[in-house]
């Protein structure tokens, strides 16, 4: 199988074209034969007819700060690009205050849990249901039930569609497989968050009439807590700008370390246990390198509620004591809106995760990627987005020598880092616009 794939230093306009299949202004315009001309009122028309309802399939678990993201972001690209649509939430899990949170700053926002009477409404009175981000498709038993029970359409927004691993036999493998291309080709749009999987699809047989990459909706989000990132910058003698952010992972997060319900996994843990010095000693060395050699500081904080451990484990009990000092490590887990106002307040980050670099650049922040062969193919979306210097493969000799330098040239040389961490972001923003004129027009075309 031939992967799609943008040369590291391929510019935006080469990128456009290759994912729009146009350099004017892409799939909106030239796959739906809109007038680009067109777009930027495309959410401001206002033709007298009722407002469409759009249901959003998202906010998958809470333990995980992107996670968490994946919603707000979604809804801000709605908010921004498409004001007048009613939005409903069916959420899978919004607890640990994040239906707090996502009502206080969307305060028109419905909310349909499983199984209740909203959700019952919603699937009267809604339009169209846009599966959100996720690394696979999430909800791919949901989108069957709404196409069963209501006829109605669907779109899918900023997945990864991963070549499913599973100790099943063949045949069902292939048979899950299957399900998937089928809903796939259902679904009126698929965006892709990353061109491996646009590719994968596209070889399967998927042929929904739209399948183009369209990004993470995480990079939007916009959720602050200002004041609670101003104390903890304080009461941990941070500058802003002065210091680097470093996230742990291990190959397998141990979920059952913090989900009741969830078994210990003897294998997972193995391959746990084999792998993280392997896969945290570069981030070590890169952390005493910006101690020693630049006047920042460096903040070893969690994306989901098992890093802390991991970070204290494999990061702070291992550093030299001339580094110590001048090294914070975060013992306890944030929201989203906390984590990212840290993050803007940060020179960047570095480290194995995935979706606080997306949250990063989708305001400018440089940011570093470390990826293995466990993951899915969601961490190639930095090659997508220009930023494939800034990726880099654990399980690669060559790679793992090129970390360190990399993170001391983001903290040397900020203002060109911070130059091409931009360039990717007006880069997204103009995807989400793009991707958002799609939605537009299946709305329109709904009686």
């Amino acid at each position: 199988m031939t992967h799609l794939k943008f040369g590291k230093r391929s510019s935006a306009l080469d990128r456009r074209a290759f994912l729009s299949g146009t350099a004017k202004l892409g799939m909106a315009a030239g796959t739906l034969g809109l007038n680009s001309s067109l777009l930027p009122s495309l959410a401001s028309a206002d033709d007298g007819k009722p407002p469409k309802r759009v249901l959003l399939r998202s906010s998958w678990q809470t333990v995980n700060i992107g996670d968490i993201a994946h919603t707000p972001g979604v809804l801000s690209i709605l908010r921004e690009h498409l004001p007048d649509v009613e939005v409903t939430l069916w959420p899978s899990n919004v607890d640990n205050g994040v239906e707090e949170l996502l009502r206080k700053e969307f305060p028109k926002l419905k909310i349909a849990k499983p199984r209740s009477e909203a959700l019952k409404q919603a699937f009267r009175e809604c339009d169209f249901l846009l599966h959100g981000s996720g690394a696979s498709i999430v909800a791919e038993r949901d989108l069957i039930r709404w196409r069963e029970e209501t006829g109605k359409p669907y779109g899918i927004y900023g997945i990864t569609f991963p070549m499913k691993k599973s100790s099943a036999t063949r045949a069902r493998n292939e048979d899950a497989m299957a399900r998937s291309v089928e809903v796939l080709s259902h679904a009126r749009f698929v965006f892709f968050r990353d061109s491996k999987s646009l590719a994968l699809a596209k070889s399967l047989g998927a042929s929904s009439p739209v399948m183009e990459f369209g990004p993470d909706g995480a990079f939007a989000c916009d959720l602050r807590d200002e004041p609670a990132a101003d104390r903890f910058l304080e009461e941990n003698q941070l500058k802003p700008q002065g210091f680097l952010c470093c996230i742990p992972r291990l190959r397998y997060t141990p979920y059952w370390t913090i989900k009741s319900h969830v078994k210990f996994d003897p294998v997972k843990h193995a391959r746990n246990e084999a792998m993280k010095e392997h896969d945290h000693a570069e981030l070590r060395e890169a952390i005493v390198q910006v101690v020693r050699e630049t006047d920042r500081k460096v903040l070893v904080c969690p994306e989901d509620r098992t890093q802390m451990a991991v970070g204290k484990e494999m990061l702070i009990d291992r550093l030299p004591q001339d580094v110590l000092s001048r090294v914070v490590w975060r013992p306890n887990y944030w929201l989203t809106g906390e984590a990212v106002s840290v993050y803007m307040k940060s020179a960047g980050l570095f480290g194995n995760e995935m979706h606080s670099p997306i949250m990063c650049i989708g305001h400018g922040i440089p940011a570093i990627v470390c990826r293995f062969e466990e993951q899915t193919s969601k961490g190639y979306m930095w090659e997508d987005i220009g930023l494939g210097d800034w990726l880099f493969d654990l399980d690669s000799e060559t790679d793992r020598n090129r970390i360190v330098p990399a993170v001391l040239q983001l903290a040397n040389d900020l203002d060109a880092a911070k130059a091409k961490a931009e360039e990717a972001r007006r880069f997204v923003e103009n995807r989400q616009r793009e991707t958002m004129a799609v939605l537009q027009q299946e709305l329109a075309s709904i009686s």
